[in-house]
């Protein structure tokens, strides 16, 4: 079984990485003659746990291999998947398609009215009905072709976490597959098949159902989010421990514990957009999702609220210096695409010119932000906490779970540290001497 993927982002390369590591022949195509050039000498453009050895290992076995040709490896393949960024436009909020269109009129040039039907797979996160507007697109652009004979569509939205993602594809909870007939059935049965020993539940759908997946189960996640930091701000006006109430009802199976952590809000390449992308789908077919369109806006409202719990904290910021520790908008990824930081640092910047920052992994990509022009970048936690009035913690990294808090309170001037994650106990900051103020914790 050849596979051939377009888009070398991150679903597209994780899931190649994935797929070769299963067995099966797969080319990885961008346009981008650098990054493939990169992907070729083992340079992996993401930070992602485990990928540079799974890339370097299956190119090493001739499984896996890069190409901005795409017209090379075509005629070849019985699954071309398209994993290419679905941004949000932000003229309407929707999704923009230019990118998955561009890729469609490629593949339609390269279509042999002689040869066996392709399959084309979309990976990418679509509005619902999209793989029927492509059958349309394709028809309308070569009238000759013809569904089923030539080529078919077929929806198999990705779920992968960032920092976690190779472990999502390789153990899933499910896979989604939309089909419309029982060719596309059968091919996307025999690249999951791997996954029987695990009895990974796979799911056969229309291809509507399949899309709206996708988007349903990003929703409800977001909303679990945005549920629980309201539930922290009740917290903190009646004097209840969030993490506690989030234990107590994550025990009910109904609910589940996932998701139930309070912080800043949620940011990153998919729960925003989806979002947004949900509410318009919503819209344009008349059947508002008023729900998704409060978490979007009390999303938004809450980074704001974080400068406010900052900023009661400290107290008058015009002469202080601060120092943050975490700019990704989650642990174990470079990627501060509408990380809380991109709002947080921004309003900071504009009550005091005094800010260090630090992110393990996430500065590369952060200092080409224009919200970040401004701050002090550090190399390390202590570089960055040293003579600073007070301490912000914005994400979550593991290298920040057990600073040695002597030490800490020795760097600041004053020992103040905001935890916007709550990775650390209260008990702990008060015998260390630290004025500790978390999130739903507390009475600020």
């Amino acid at each position: 079984m050849n596979i051939t993927i377009i888009g070398t982002g991150y679903v597209g390369l994780v899931s190649g990485a994935c797929f070769s590591e299963f067995g099966f022949n797969v080319t990885c195509i961008d346009k981008d003659k650098n990054k493939i050039d990169s992907l070729k000498e083992g340079v992996i453009p993401i930070y992602e746990p485990s990928l540079e050895d799974l890339v370097k290992k299956n190119m090493t076995a001739k499984r896996l291999s890069f190409s901005t040709n795409l017209c090379d490896v075509f005629k070849d393949s019985n699954a071309i998947f398209i994993a290419v960024g679905t941004p949000t436009n932000l003229n309407n909020n929707k999704a923009d398609l230019k990118y998955i269109y561009d890729v469609i009129r490629e593949i339609a040039d390269l279509i042999e009215l002689n040869d066996n039907p392709k399959l084309l797979v979309t990976k990418s996160t679509v509005p619902v009905g999209t793989g029927k507007e492509i059958e349309s697109y394709i028809l309308n652009y070569r009238t000759e072709l013809k569904v089923g004979k030539h080529f078919e569509v077929a929806s198999n939205p990705e779920f992968l976490r960032e920092g976690s993602a190779i472990e999502d594809f390789m153990r899933p909870d499910r896979v989604i597959c939309g089909v419309e007939s029982a060719f596309a059935k059968s091919i996307l049965q025999t690249l999951y098949r791997p996954l029987n020993l695990r009895e990974t539940p796979i799911l056969f759908s229309k291809r509507e159902t399949a899309e709206l997946i996708k988007y349903a189960s990003n929703g409800f996640l977001a909303t679990k989010i945005t549920f629980i930091n309201e539930m922290a701000d009740i917290c903190e006006k009646v004097g209840a421990d969030v993490q506690e109430v989030a234990k107590g009802i994550g025990l009910d199976g109904r609910i589940g514990s996932k998701f139930l952590h309070p912080g800043p809000g949620f940011g990153g390449s998919c729960f925003p957009k989806d979002t947004r992308a949900l509410a318009e789908i919503g819209k344009e077919f008349k059947a508002r999702t008023k729900l998704i369109e409060t978490v979007i806006n009390v999303n938004e409202a809450r980074k704001i609220n974080m400068v406010k719990k900052i900023k009661k904290a400290i107290g008058v910021l015009d002469k202080k210096t601060i120092s943050i520790l975490g700019l990704t908008f989650k642990p174990n990824t470079d990627d501060v695409r509408e990380s809380p930081s991109l709002v947080i640092v921004p309003e900071l910047l504009k009550l005091t010119k005094n800010i260090n920052v630090y992110d393990p992994a996430g500065m590369p990509n952060a200092k080409k932000m224009i919200e970040f022009k401004g701050v002090t970048w550090k190399e390390n936690t202590f570089s960055c906490i040293a003579n600073t009035d007070a301490l912000v913690i914005i994400t979550e990294w593991n290298e920040f779970r057990a600073l040695d808090l002597n030490k800490v309170k020795e760097a600041l001037n004053e020992p103040i540290i905001i935890d916007l994650r709550n990775i650390y106990k209260h008990d702990l900051m008060v015998e260390a001497g630290i004025k500790y103020i978390s999130v739903g914790r507390g009475s600020i």
